[in-house]
């Protein structure tokens, strides 16, 4: 018996299928246009977020001088230290700072040190992503270990700045290089956020506090907003294709670590990208220190155009005071004695990073030093 012959089916080419509405919108603009409208409103809140800050700040006076004890430089240091812990980032601090300046709770000193105390605990999120990274499976030594570098350098840095940021302040050595945001961009301002910030009073004027708290959340989210408008860096992509031929120059990887924080805007983030470069095997600890170096200098940019927004020529020059100071010190290091600071801060690693019992003393010391700050009498 003859097989019955199956007649050939000639599929029809597949349709494509179709774009839902909100997919086929965004579409419509390239992503460069996207990510500047993106920018354009994360600015936007972030100037309405420091106005609420500073219309906030002033009746917390009292509650950081009564109730928290805050007298010098000292207790600053370590407000800002604990506030950069509970926020995950530095530069939010930094502008809580220059808000708190502009109501005259704190002076231009205790301003320099709350800034500074805010870039320590910055780095401490380093720590939090490396410990992320060793939950996922990756080996202790090349995700933690690069948390503990971040403190170990950044601490090493910014201390002994504090010194020379002092004797700049109170030496009026920079007072001359104060610049005026202009009362042209003031009224500017004055035009756009003087109804919401009427409406606000209108609705919260007896409550100031509540003010200022709704300050922080709306600059938080102003940043959340940045970070999604920013060109995205991770360890496979952009610069970080060649970094095996800058590795090994500790000038290219200073210059690198400026340009990459000056891209993101964020110090956690430029630091953070570092965890998964070293759990590839792309960087070893020791070519990080200048990176890092570069990093804690250009992290102030956002800081910079925050003091002129805010509170103009004079919370200006204490941020510019303080990038001169992180830089001072950080060129000192590069150009004179980098080799022995470098074998210095892998042995204080490679101590701290010996055992668990180790680790877990450095990370409570790290908890417990800003408290230690913030009640010093």
């Amino acid at each position: 018996m003859r097989d019955i012959e199956t007649p050939t089916v000639v599929a029809e080419p597949a349709k494509p299928t179709p774009v839902p509405p909100e997919q086929d919108k965004r579409s419509l603009l390239p992503t460069w246009l996207r990510k500047i409208l993106l920018a354009v409103v994360a600015i936007f809140f972030f100037i309405l977020a420091l106005e609420l800050l500073k219309k906030g700040a002033g009746p917390l006076g009292p509650f950081l001088k009564d109730t928290l004890g805050i007298e010098n430089a000292t207790n600053t240091l370590g407000f800002g230290w604990l506030v950069a812990y509970g926020v995950l980032s530095g530069s939010p601090v930094a502008a809580i700072a220059l808000s708190f300046f502009d109501q005259q709770v704190i002076t231009d000193v205790q301003t320099f040190s709350m800034i500074t105390g805010s870039r320590l605990g910055a780095s401490f999120i380093v720590l939090f992503v490396g410990f992320l990274y060793y939950l996922r499976g990756h080996k202790r030594g090349s995700s933690i270990a690069i948390g503990v570098l971040c403190l170990v350098v950044t601490a090493s840095i910014y201390l002994p700045a504090m010194a020379i940021g002092y004797w700049l302040l109170t030496g009026g050595w920079f007072d001359r290089f104060t610049i005026n945001s202009g009362s042209q961009l003031t009224s500017v301002l004055d035009v756009i956020y003087d109804p919401i910030l009427g409406f606000i009073n209108t609705q919260l004027g007896s409550l100031p506090w509540l003010i200022f708290f709704i300050g922080i959340g709306v600059l938080l989210f102003s940043f959340s907003l940045l970070d999604r408008a920013l060109p995205e860096m991770n360890a496979e992509r952009s610069a970080f294709q060649g970094i095996g031929r800058l590795v090994y120059r500790p000038m290219a990887m200073f210059v690198l670590g400026m340009a990459v924080t000056s891209v993101t805007l964020s110090v956690s983030v430029s630091l953070s990208i570092l965890v998964p470069l070293s759990a590839k095997g792309f960087i070893r600890r020791e070519n990080m220190l200048p990176y890092i170096m570069g990093a804690n200098i250009t992290t102030f940019i956002d800081t910079l155009f925050a003091a002129l927004v805010m509170s103009g020529p004079a919370a200006f020059t204490i941020v510019l005071v303080e990038m001169v100071s992180v830089a001072v010190i950080s060129l000192i290091v590069l150009l004179t004695f980098y080799r022995l600071y470098e074998r210095a801060v892998i042995w204080i690693l490679n101590v701290i990073m010996r055992d668990n019992r180790t680790l877990g003393i450095f990370v409570a010391v790290m908890l417990i030093t800003p408290l230690v700050l913030l009640f010093w009498r």
